[in-house]
């Protein structure tokens, strides 16, 4: 008699979106797969007490990256996603914010895909809306703002040249959120101004969004 071979378990990857840093704005879906996380490859803005209730023999790797140093790049991170999978691990990865808004989840997505791993992606809440209305600041408002615009403050490097249309987004939406964008400050402002900003635009910056340290300056493009 001959035995069949016990059939190797299928892993699984979760892109879960952990919201923008109060870790109270996770979604029921994404929590849930955390308790269920055989291995969690975690950002560096994920909020410390989404780790303290998961099972103890689940497997954490730190992959966070910041300006100038990134524990891990981007295409070892790929290959970790698809090694654990392959292990048969129900795998989280787990991103700040929403995994496809000015994140790398389309990136790790595709691999997936190519690799043919089963994955889900669970979107989370976006720091796009979610900062602002800590702030108290609306993005939209029927009185004043029909429409707004997500920008990234900081391209990839790799690409060589920008694709940012300054000169169609600095006129063609009420309000402007861009993200990640202090280190660049100066010349976002001379980039909207250069094509059509009046000075006297009002300007917010949020730091350490939906966290206790969150902190808004506000001013105009003029002494922002």
């Amino acid at each position: 008699m001959h035995r069949n071979p016990r059939k190797k378990k299928q892993g699984r990857v979760y892109l879960v979106g952990a919201g923008p840093g109060d870790p109270g704005l996770i979604t029921i879906k994404g929590s849930n797969y955390l308790k269920k996380a055989e291995v969690i490859i975690y950002d560096r803005l994920i909020d410390d007490s989404l780790l303290d209730s998961i099972q103890d023999n689940t497997e954490k790797i730190y992959v966070g990256k910041e300006r100038g140093y990134h524990a891990r790049e981007q295409q070892e991170i790929n290959r970790l996603l698809v090694a654990k999978a392959k292990e048969g691990k129900i795998v989280v990865r787990l991103k700040g914010g929403d995994p496809l808004v000015l994140g790398r989840g389309a990136e790790e997505a595709e691999i997936l895909a190519q690799n043919a791993i089963p994955f889900e992606i669970v979107p989370g809440v976006s720091s796009v809306y979610a900062v602002p209305t800590y702030a108290g600041i609306p993005v939209t408002d029927r009185r004043l703002a029909s429409s707004f615009t997500i920008i990234t403050g900081h391209e990839d490097p790799e690409k060589g040249r920008s694709n940012i249309r300054w000169d169609k987004i600095s006129t063609c939406s009420d309000t402007l959120v861009i993200l990640m964008g202090m280190g660049n400050l100066t010349s976002i402002i001379s980039k909207l101004v250069t094509h059509g900003k009046p000075l006297s635009t009002p300007v917010a910056i949020v730091s350490q969004g939906t966290d206790p340290q969150q902190q808004t300056i506000t001013g105009t493009l003029d002494n922002i």
